[in-house]
């Protein structure tokens, strides 16, 4: 699976290369206007570093779209915050975009919503203590492990993990930086945690203290239907062995009535500007080309974004 989409991440230059020659830079005086505000995630995660990049990005290719990222407590709220107008463009993990578009828990109603794109793929990290006698999920059983930021996506594929393993533990819903503290601290016995790989708040945790990764693929089975697939953890991400997760889409939306030029300019940022949105810690998890970006499951493209990757690819 990793050595597949090495070799898909492999096409990535060639494709945005390709695509600059076709179309051309757009012009930095032109362009449209307006206020472009990106739900991301926690502070030290892997959206925000993500959002950040692209804010930067869209600026440069946009003056007159003034773009910010902000930081939040990831997909739940992201897409709560986009609904409500607080925000046009959010991030989200696929299997809840698509629970919002259907209003499923945890939303209360549908929430319509279109993708830009399929930006890369998410890593669920579930670590513990490198000297912790826990090797597996089902070790958790009576154990206290944080399943993340209440309004997280992390923490709905926590509670689905859980259940899926039959573990009946004592759940708390920390943000990142104090879940980290508390795995140090032995206040608690696990963390989950979401993103890239690795993630800066494990990799500090793992030169302090050292850490394990938990495999999570085997209850994959047991979690048809939300788009989760299987993924590795490469040796050398931490200190730990490689070890078989699951992975699930992160997807870049908005509100269908984003305008269709800001919804082609940001498209065109993610295919032309694609090595530049990678965030520097990470290590195979650039998914940024236009066989990957279009891949967005039961979430709709926007018009403005199909009507970009038309002109881009055919």
């Amino acid at each position: 699976m990793t050595s597949r989409r090495s070799l898909l991440r492999a096409g990535v230059a060639v494709a945005v290369a390709g695509a600059a020659l076709r179309s051309g830079a757009p012009p930095r005086a032109g362009g449209p206007a307006g206020r472009l505000r990106i739900a991301t995630g926690e502070e030290a995660g892997f959206y925000l570093a993500f959002g950040q990049l692209l804010a930067a990005e869209v600026n440069a290719a946009y003056p007159r779209l003034h773009t910010v990222a902000l930081p939040t407590e990831a997909t739940v709220a992201n897409l709560e915050m986009l609904d409500a107008g607080a925000a046009e463009l959010a991030l989200s993990l696929g299997d809840i975009a698509a629970a919002a578009t259907t209003g499923n828990p945890p939303f209360g109603r549908r929430l319509e919503l279109r993708a830009l794109g399929r930006v890369y793929e998410n890593y669920l990290q579930l670590a513990v203590r490198a000297d912790s006698p826990i090797t597996s999920v089902a070790d958790l059983t009576g154990r206290t492990v944080s399943l993340g930021a209440t309004r997280s996506g992390g923490a709905v594929v926590g509670r689905r993990l859980l259940a899926a393993a039959s573990v009946t533990a004592h759940v708390r819903h920390l943000p990142m930086l104090d879940a980290r503290d508390a795995l140090k601290a032995g206040a608690i016995d696990a963390m989950l945690v979401s993103g890239g790989v690795p993630l800066p708040v494990l990799s500090t945790l793992d030169s302090e203290i050292g850490i394990r990764l938990l495999p999570l693929a085997p209850y994959l089975p047991a979690l048809r239907g939300f788009g989760y697939e299987a993924v590795r953890v490469p040796a050398g991400a931490y200190r730990s062995p490689e070890v078989d997760t699951i992975g699930v889409a992160n997807l870049l939306v908005c509100r269908p009535d984003l305008p269709d030029d800001i919804a082609a300019a940001v498209t065109r940022v993610l295919v032309q500007r694609a090595s530049r949105l990678v965030p520097a810690q990470t290590v195979a998890t650039q998914f940024l080309d236009v066989r990957s970006l279009i891949g967005t499951g039961t979430v709709p493209l926007h018009p403005g974004a199909v009507a970009t990757y038309r002109a881009l690819h055919g």
